[in-house]
């Protein structure tokens, strides 16, 4: 397991995603100061979450709309049905760092 930088904590304002473009992408959201990381691919048909819409601790897909929890993967509403990966996250300094299985 490695920690990667993904972005700075400036990269992020509350309620604003930012993408890790590494393979698989994944998302990293600041919510209320905390920041969370998940897959950045819906379940449902492979659109990037990061592009989604945040509402609180929810991330709506902006193809068919399908809800995920950012706090925990989960799928909240059809036509999602399979949770997303979680994955830690830390601040060290400035730079938000997501622990990744490589």
């Amino acid at each position: 397991m490695t920690w990667l930088r993904a972005c700075t904590v400036d990269d992020l304002e509350d309620g604003d995603a930012f993408q890790v473009e590494i393979d698989p992408p994944i998302a990293v959201f600041n919510v209320d100061g905390h920041y969370f990381a998940i897959d950045d691919t819906c379940t449902h048909d492979k659109s990037s979450l990061a592009d989604g819409y945040v509402d609180g601790g929810q991330v709506e897909c902006s193809w068919h709309f399908a809800k995920f929890c950012i706090k925990t993967g989960a799928a909240l509403t059809p036509p999602a049905t399979v949770a997303v990966s979680t994955y830690d996250v830390r601040i060290d300094g400035d730079d938000v760092m997501v622990h990744v299985d490589r």
